[in-house]
């Protein structure tokens, strides 16, 4: 009964952030970075690049866009973690990046945009 119990608490802890995240919430979240952000394929960049794609690529990485040197320097691949650290703080992840958004703080919400941008294959 006791190995029952503490398998069920231990399911419970680690399954949460997986099955918490919302594609349709972060679309909606999204809205806010689709001011300097498109994400159709093959669709032009904005203010910043085209986000179509982006989970699982190489950061600088597009060629039609003009990235920052610190991000070209960064060696990032934008990974599930590496997205939603990006989301909740793009200075922090690369300093000297060009892009000025503050970012998310939520980490739900994150969780939520990076679930969203995990659709746009």
């Amino acid at each position: 009964m006791r190995k029952l119990l503490i398998l069920t608490a231990a399911m419970l802890l680690a399954a949460p952030s997986a099955m918490a995240a919302d594609a349709g919430n972060g679309k909606t979240i999204f809205a806010r970075c689709a001011i300097c952000h498109t994400t159709t394929k093959g669709g032009p960049n904005g203010l910043g690049p085209n986000l179509f794609g982006v989970v699982g690529r190489k950061a600088a990485s597009l060629p039609s866009y003009a990235y920052s040197g610190a991000l070209k320097r960064s060696n990032i691949t934008w990974t599930a973690d590496k997205l939603k650290s990006w989301v909740m703080g793009p200075a922090k992840v690369v300093p000297g990046t060009k892009m000025t958004f503050a970012g998310i703080s939520n980490p739900h919400q994150a969780e939520d945009v990076v679930a969203y941008l995990a659709t746009l294959k």
